[in-house]
């Protein structure tokens, strides 16, 4: 009888189906963390067996459910689910899902024949009817759960680009009205610097429009274009921007001297938004009447751009979360809090590192770091 072979094998059955799982490929559990499944399993068919072997059989349902994957609630299908649930939290796929199942099974059948132990072929019908139970439930919640997590993924990363999106559109937008009212207001020549940045600023906008509008066809990332340019050249186009937002700031802004055969190499649109973005975080948090200095210089095989701020320093071990999206740590909370975000993601694109070192009721330093390049003469 399968409920007496059950009985006096329970752990011999355990231990073998641990000895199979252990030596799957990537499977790797503590006894804890998986305590719905096989363990539970073995007690539930059980339990099973024995009340279908009383003279009312049928109540075994409310514990293995019934035949043919009806949907009813049982204790089988409830444990089933939340194993389910452990294997995908713990990185698993969908067969391993199956697999911990068709181990007892195949557990059962090899000590069965060892032992040369006689079941019943009603037996047999009621552990693939618990089997098949478990499994639907187990697979069906672990599905449930993946497909959410998906979902639940899909809305951050489009929220995330939204976010973007918006974010480099209000830069773009506030440089070119700031460009517009300084040549405005200075009756100023379109043909000089301010017209440039004007000018710049607009080509930027229909850009970044159109890469947007090619994302949401599904054509996706444009190529990014790589070109090695002056260093001194990029730090001063820079500058002009950054000198048209800074006077809406109590606080000075210094540019330091350029080696003039220093270059750099990447996409210049992605690097100018990106120092853009932290010359506004560092105008935006500096304290009132303090400085923020720009310099750009060589150190060894890297080139270094540096933008130092006075506003006072970050708290302790918060020098990476200031990078993540919407974070936004000091009390002036105007803005999304993507800039540094969006500085970071584009100085990597162009295979190089920002970072930021803070000192204490100093201010703070974030620094680009490229490769050096030769200037073309």
């Amino acid at each position: 009888m399968m409920y007496e072979f059950l009985i006096n094998n329970r752990e011999n059955l355990a231990a073998r189906c641990r000895e199979k799982v252990s030596g799957r490929p990537g499977r790797q559990a503590s006894k804890v963390q998986l305590q719905n499944g096989v363990p539970m399993f073995l007690d539930q068919l059980i339990r099973t067996l024995a009340i279908e072997r009383t003279s009312d059989p049928a109540v075994s349902q409310k514990i293995s459910g019934p035949a043919g994957g009806g949907l009813a609630l049982s204790e089988m299908g409830v444990t089933a689910a939340a194993h389910g649930r452990e294997l995908l939290e713990l990185g698993f796929t969908v067969d391993q899902v199956v697999h911990d199942y068709g181990d007892l099974c195949q557990a059962i059948t090899d000590l069965a024949i060892e032992r040369d132990a006689p079941f019943q072929v009603e037996e047999f019908r009621t552990l693939n009817r618990c089997l098949d139970n478990a499994i639907a439930d187990a697979v069906t919640e672990f599905s449930y759960q993946r497909d959410f997590i998906s979902a639940e993924k899909l809305v951050k990363d489009n929220n995330e680009r939204l976010g973007y999106f918006v974010h480099e559109l209000r830069n773009l937008l506030g440089t070119t009205s700031l460009a517009f009212t300084a040549a405005k207001i200075g009756n100023l020549n379109l043909s000089g610097a301010t017209g440039a940045i004007l000018e710049r600023s607009i080509l930027s906008l229909s850009k970044l429009i159109d890469e947007s509008l090619s994302d949401i066809k599904g054509v996706g990332n444009s190529e990014v274009v790589l070109s090695t340019f002056s260093l001194s050249s990029f730090i001063a186009e820079a500058q002009a921007s950054a000198e048209l937002s800074v006077g809406n700031y109590s606080c000075t802004f210094k540019v330091m001297p350029v080696d003039v055969d220093l270059a750099i190499s990447g996409n210049r649109s992605l690097l100018l938004a990106a120092l853009a973005n932290i010359l506004q975080n560092a105008f935006k948090f500096t304290r009132k009447n303090t400085q923020v200095l720009l310099s750009a210089y060589a150190s060894a095989q890297n080139i270094r751009i540096d933008v130092k701020d006075n506003c006072g320093g970050l708290p302790q071990g918060t020098e990476e979360s200031i990078f993540l999206p919407f974070s936004q740590s000091g009390k002036n909370r105007t803005g999304a809090g993507l800039g540094l975000t969006i500085a970071k993601q584009s100085v990597a694109a162009n295979g190089g590192a920002l970072c930021v070192h803070s000192i204490p009721n100093v201010g703070c330093i974030f620094t680009i770091s490229l490769p050096r390049r030769i200037v073309a003469t």
